[in-house]
């Protein structure tokens, strides 16, 4: 059993929960079809599935939140119906933004809430292991995400005219689980809206606060599936995932 899969009691004898929230209220129009990108079918199941599947399949993830726009609310509880995950899945009716709608799922989180890892809903290659070790990193420091150096020269543009390099060093791709202390995290949520303060993930409004957020090493695997070139790349990976679990399963 990992580190993170011990349960803290407090003295009422509450334990103390993990809840993932996976924000997919988007609309994909990047994608550039009327089917939501999340909802788009790898192997004939929606990538918003095969997201969640790995949650709940994660020892270290009691609860599950899924926001999404409430047109989808449906569409998804029948593909949750059908799946019937081995981990409790709640719908939350997301807002106009990713932050609005982690800002809704945090409300609706059970109050034994003590961590929370926030997850991109259409990146359906994360592992068991990257879930697990963000999670331990956050339980150390508070705040932890992954993230992928940068193999490109950075460049600081404004108004197409180049004002500067930003070495390559300093550069790091964030992706997600993105895991936080749920008070610190829904602090951070709070103080960006009273600001009016927008960020296009979750560490950027906890590093507002000047709480530092540890970096583990992600994975280029660890896609995100926002536009039509990144469906060949996505079924690729979909298949080298059945074929090492069918392996797995195999008697040599």
């Amino acid at each position: 059993m990992g580190l993170g899969s011990v349960a803290v009691v407090y003295p009422d004898g509450l334990a103390m929960k993990t809840i993932a929230i996976i924000p997919a209220a988007g609309a994909g129009v990047r994608m550039g079809l009327e089917t939501p990108k999340q909802f788009l079918a790898l192997e004939g199941v929606p990538i918003i599935l095969h997201t969640l599947r790995k949650f709940a399949a994660s020892e270290v993830v009691d609860e599950i939140l899924l926001g999404l726009r409430p047109a989808d609310l449906e569409r998804a509880r029948q593909e949750l119906e059908r799946e019937r995950l081995a981990k409790p899945v709640s719908l939350v009716p997301g807002g106009a933004s990713r932050q609005e709608t982690v800002a809704l799922a945090l409300a609706q989180a059970p109050a034994t809430a003590e961590w929370v890892v926030v997850h991109d809903a259409v990146r359906p290659f994360v592992t068991l292991e990257q879930i697990r070790q963000v999670l331990a990193a956050a339980r150390e420091t508070g705040a932890a995400i992954l993230g992928i150096p940068s193999v490109d020269t950075v460049k600081q543009v404004e108004r197409q005219i180049v004002v500067g390099t930003i070495p390559r060093e300093r550069i790091v791709l964030a992706q997600t689980p993105q895991a936080f202390r749920y008070a610190l995290l829904k602090e951070a949520v709070a103080r960006a809206a009273q600001d009016g303060f927008v960020a296009s993930d979750e560490s950027s409004l906890v590093e507002r606060l000047g709480h530092e957020v540890a970096v583990l090493m992600g994975s280029e695997r660890n896609i995100k599936i926002t536009k039509p070139a990144d469906l060949p790349l996505a079924r690729l990976y979909m298949a080298q995932e059945r074929e090492q679990g069918e392996r797995a399963v195999t008697p040599s």
